[in-house]
């Protein structure tokens, strides 16, 4: 597909953009060099799914076409039922979603008179079934046409009109399978749990895996055992006769003894190594010299975009997808009206239209030079679908700083990103000095390493996410054979420590890794696992429940496949295939069925019920004394007395804020607590000694006018600002007043 990344920066509806990097003259586009929408057809009807879309794509179009929105799916299966037959080839029964009644009948009275209808749903497989579900509810198939815009710009809108084409039959009935498949599995499995184990669970295909996963992560953490190592640091400079204050002391690390790689594993070991080196010369034995290059990272694709949100922004993934869903949707950014800013952001391929290419050179070479252009397109992973380009700018002339003012705060942050990276992308490479110095003394060798940055290349723009930073030494020049003085020798004991919890971006890159689920469906995965308290999200890392224990564990035991990684994979992959119209989907679901049919019979007849053990933690109750335990709640986990029903003590599990309690001579931490209902507020940790609250959360600010706590205050439409906490005093300083930005979840 075409878009205005084909134009050059003269002629570019963004080219008047000033880039932030440096200050450059960009000319301004003509009037009228954008191309118009051709007019359409008397009667001609575009249905998207968002009236954010919907208002967008008006504002690119002449007389003659009317835009409504479907606001998403409008059938579904039924929820009180199985809703698929099968008898008779896992045939789903679909029926119209609650509330969507009004909005079909005006999609039908519009229809009606419409002669071409056009469907503009996401370009992807969702999107599709839902073209295809509007098709069949509105009983328009003979005067419909499919459009894809994989970016909301004017010219992606009249290459999609000029190219449109029928509905993709291949992608819905791919949809259609994973919907039957992922209803099979949840319907069939709840009762079985809702018997066996607790009533009100949920099982799912895909999610189940995503809980093995963690809870297998947990298992190697609490099997873990730690062994001990010792590293030793020598702090070295020129010998005496040098200057002193021109003396560079710099660290060297053990790192050979005799011929072998250094291993130190105790105290006792440790101890003999430095009595051997007391006293004992030092001096170079090699310098090494070599230039490094290292290369910019790809453009964004659903995954690696989530995953460095997470690390930079602290975003949630589904807070990542909706504030992308919008940026790809259109906002208004002034004099060029309401425009999408990024392509389409569910997308596993790091392709590049050459238009957009094109448009990165154009910006690369005009606001650095032609030394800070490469452009490259980058491999695309094994298995990609490949259906999309990368995630990035409409326009690389539109600068994240022209057009912050048109964006809150989440939505500038993120386009940011993925302005930065896409530019990055098509820029040289970082080129570097490295220099690595070997040091021996007695039997021991050790070893310094620095690096010098020579050439910024895609540095200038990003830095990419790392998760080890490399450490930063000023060696000063040496020559082999040339003597040093050391300053002081530093041995440090260390244990080895277990694998990590997972994160948000961890779980994501793992997911993708093994081939589990799509880029449309990370977000809902991550979502799901929580909602059913399977696992909880504390301090950023996911920590598996007793119940995610206990419940994972049935299904490894009786439904293997189900939570066989490799099998999951398999399984997305046969569903590719049925896309490209290599495989029935009716066919995969079959194969499937069978086996999981007789497991399931197997199980209800054999397995005895489980009992799900709570938490316990090694605290007495306040109360009665007796022990306290983690239950799970309607609004999440919470601290109760094991005693239950006897005694009725419970306590909310509390997050610290990094805010001390205002009370004076406290001196304790505020925590976020939840009320029974799940409202959360502010208390101090040192409750009941301390009887400090406050429904708005506190700031270490003080107020200047009467002295109080400054805290940050919501409003009903998600907003917040900074006020004081004293009754009667309100001072606000207008600085700190936050503008229309909704409050972060954590």
């Amino acid at each position: 597909m075409e878009t205005n990344s084909s134009l050059t920066p003269q002629e570019h509806p963004a080219s008047d953009i000033a880039p932030k990097v440096r200050k450059a003259s960009i000319p301004r586009k003509s009037k009228g060099a954008s191309p118009e929408v051709s007019e359409g057809k008397k009667g001609s009807l575009i249905i998207v799914e968002s009236p954010a879309k919907a208002r967008t794509i008006k504002k690119f179009l002449t007389s003659g076409y009317d835009v409504k929105a479907s606001m998403g799916h409008v059938r579904d299966l039924p929820k009180s039922q199985l809703g698929v037959d099968v008898e008779h080839q896992f045939t789903p029964k679909y029926i119209v979603i609650k509330g969507k009644n009004k909005i079909i009948k005006e999609l039908k009275a519009a229809a009606k008179t419409s002669k071409l209808i056009y469907l503009a749903t996401d370009p992807d497989r969702e999107g599709e079934a839902i073209a295809w579900h509007l098709s069949q509810i509105l009983d328009i198939e003979t005067k419909v046409k499919r459009i894809e815009l994989r970016e909301i710009t004017k010219n992606a809108l009249k290459d999609a009109l000029s190219n449109a084409k029928d509905l993709d039959r291949h992608k819905v009935d791919a949809q259609q399978a994973r919907r039957v498949l992922d209803r099979l599995v949840g319907y069939k499995l709840s009762p079985l749990l809702w018997k066996k184990v607790k009533a009100g669970l949920s099982a799912g295909r895909v999610q189940s895996v995503a809980v093995k996963v963690i809870c297998d992560r947990e298992r190697e953490i609490q099997a873990f055992v730690p062994e001990e190592y010792w590293t030793l640091t020598a702090f070295l400079g020129k010998r005496e006769g040098e200057p002193a204050e021109k003396e560079i002391v710099f660290p060297a690390n053990l790192f050979k003894i005799r011929e072998e790689k250094a291993k130190v594993e105790n105290e006792a070991q440790i101890n003999e190594i430095l009595s051997n080196l007391e006293g004992k010369a030092y001096a170079v034995t090699a310098v090494v010299q070599k230039e490094q290059r290292r290369n910019p990272p790809p453009p964004f694709i659903t995954s690696s975009l989530q995953q460095d949100a997470s690390r930079k922004l602290g975003y949630k993934v589904t807070r990542t997808m909706s504030i992308a869903q919008q940026l790809y949707e259109g906002l208004d950014i002034g004099e060029e009206g309401t425009v999408g800013l990024i392509s389409y952001m569910r997308t596993d391929s790091t392709r590049l239209s050459e238009q957009a290419q094109q448009e990165a050179r154009d910006y690369i070479v005009q606001e650095f030079s032609k030394e800070y252009w490469q452009g490259k397109q980058f491999k695309i992973r094994e298995g990609a679908q490949d259906a999309h380009e990368a995630i990035r700018p409409t326009s690389a002339f539109r600068t994240p700083d022209k057009i912050k003012d048109y964006l809150n705060k989440d939505q500038f942050r993120l386009y940011k990103l993925i302005w930065e990276r896409f530019l990055a992308s098509q820029m040289s490479p970082a080129v570097f000095d490295n220099k690595s110095i070997d040091v021996v003394a007695a039997e021991y060798t050790f070893r310094a390493t620095g690096s010098t940055l020579k050439f910024q290349g895609f540095l200038a723009v990003y830095e990419e996410t790392r998760d080890e930073d490399e450490e930063k030494v000023n060696l000063p020049p040496l020559k082999q054979g040339e003597s040093l003085n050391l300053s002081k020798l530093e041995p440090k004991q260390h244990f080895t420590q277990p694998p990590p919890r997972y994160t948000e971006a961890s779980l994501v890159k793992t997911l993708e890794e093994n081939g589990i689920g799509r880029p449309s469906t990370y977000a809902p995965i991550i979502e799901t696992i929580q909602h059913r308290r399977y696992v909880a999200l504390e301090n950023k890392h996911f920590i598996p429940s007793e119940l995610g224990f206990v419940v994972t564990e049935m299904l490894q035991k009786n439904f293997s496949d189900i939570l066989n990684i490799d099998f999951t994979a398999e399984m997305e992959n046969k569903l590719d295939a049925v896309e490209e119209g290599k495989l029935d989907w009716v066919r995969i679901i079959t194969e499937f069925y069978s086996p999981f049919e007789q497991a399931l019979e197997k199980a209800t007849e054999q397995l005895e019920k489980v009992k799900v053990e709570p938490e316990a933690l090694n605290e007495p109750c306040p109360t009665c004394t007796k022990g306290l335990v983690i239950k799970e709640g309607r609004f999440g986990r919470f601290v109760a007395c094991s005693g239950y029903p006897e005694c009725r003590y419970t306590r909310a599990i509390s997050k610290e804020i990094g805010v001390t309690c205002p009370n004076p001579g406290c001196g304790g931490q505020v925590v976020e607590l939840r009320t029974k209902k799940g409202k959360p507020f502010f208390g101090c940790g040192h409750y009941p000694k301390c009887d400090f609250r406050s429904w708005n959360r506190p700031t270490n600010e003080v107020c200047p006018k009467c002295g109080s706590m400054m805290v940050l205050r919501r409003v009903r439409n998600g907003q917040a600002f900074i006020i004081c906490s004293k009754e009667g005093c309100g001072y606000s300083p207008p600085s700190k007043k936050e503008k229309a930005e909704t409050m972060d979840a954590e």
